[in-house]
């Protein structure tokens, strides 16, 4: 059994840890209201653009109108990856970066070895472990997110949307953790370019409506359809930064539960060492008194 002082010094460094984690959880908690109060504003206005804009695209003409719904053969390929640029959040980073992996080597293998493959990382967490496996990154944009703003995340996506255009880029995807409530987030890989109906989409096709285009379609190009993609880019960081705060709650939440019950652990430790070496200098004392008696 270790000795007294020894346990005193792990317990009263577990107290101090516990201290820690759950006013981190407390400030995580806070941040995690303002980003879910975000998020959950946006949704419904960026859900209802993306199916207007999604119905848009496949009505306009793929070869003249359809800049952004044009479906080209794969050369060149971005994948956007939004993590996070502080640890202590569970797996939501490395979570992230398998999935990056795993999307490169069963879809864009090929075109990484050849070069075709540009990685714009966001969240220095990402940027790590996805240069620790091997893969390189061509940008990385971290400061996006310590004062994420709408202005801020329309440039990028602009900058990516007029690459489409000019062919520099065939395909686009996004991967980001989707929030779903303080406990719960979803990884997904989003398609951001060509804007294309899903499975499921295809499936509603009866419940979509056919849109009287008001001024015309080239208004509608320039104006509406770019104006939906820079939303959903931006709703994609709205959902990684709630589920990033509710992973940083969740995860010191356990933590600090941990450390509770490791504090009382020791504290029994603590209590029959100190009643052990009560004992063994009771014992002491009587075979002294012995002694003296003979």
């Amino acid at each position: 059994m270790a000795s007294l002082k020894e346990i005193r010094t792990r317990l009263i460094s577990v107290q101090s840890t516990r201290q820690i984690t759950n006013a981190m959880k407390m400030v995580s908690a806070a941040k995690l209201r303002r980003a879910q109060d975000a998020i959950i504003l946006m949704r419904p206005y960026a859900n209802k653009l993306k199916e207007i804009l999604v119905n848009l695209t496949s009505s306009l003409d793929e070869t003249k109108d359809n800049q952004y719904g044009a479906i080209r053969e794969i050369n060149k390929a971005l994948i956007l990856v939004i993590s996070s640029n502080k640890g202590l959040c569970g797996a939501f980073n490395t979570n992230v970066a398998k999935k990056t992996q795993n999307l490169i080597r069963s879809e864009y293998m090929d075109l990484h070895n050849n070069g075709n493959l540009d990685i714009i990382t966001i969240g220095k967490k990402a940027t790590e472990l996805l240069k620790n496996t091997g893969f390189k990154i061509t940008e990385t944009q971290h400061d996006i997110l310590d004062n994420l703003s709408y202005e801020i995340v329309k440039s990028l996506a602009k900058r990516i949307m007029a690459s489409f255009r000019a062919g520099d880029y065939d395909e686009v995807q996004i991967v980001y953790n989707q929030f779903k409530n303080a406990a719960v987030h979803e990884l997904v890989i989003e398609q951001f370019l060509p804007v294309i109906r899903t499975e499921a989409e295809e499936a509603e096709e009866e419940n979509h409506f056919n849109y009287i285009l008001e001024p015309s379609k080239e208004y509608i190009v320039k104006e509406l359809i770019p104006k939906s993609l820079k939303i959903q880019m931006y709703k994609a960081f709205l959902d990684s930064i709630a589920s990033e705060h509710g992973a940083r709650m969740t995860a010191m939440h356990k933590a600090t539960d941990n450390a509770s019950e490791l504090i009382k652990e020791l504290q029994l430790d603590y209590n029959k060492a100190r009643q052990a070496s009560i004992t063994t200098e009771i014992l002491e004392i009587v075979g002294g008194a012995e002694a003296l008696k003979e």
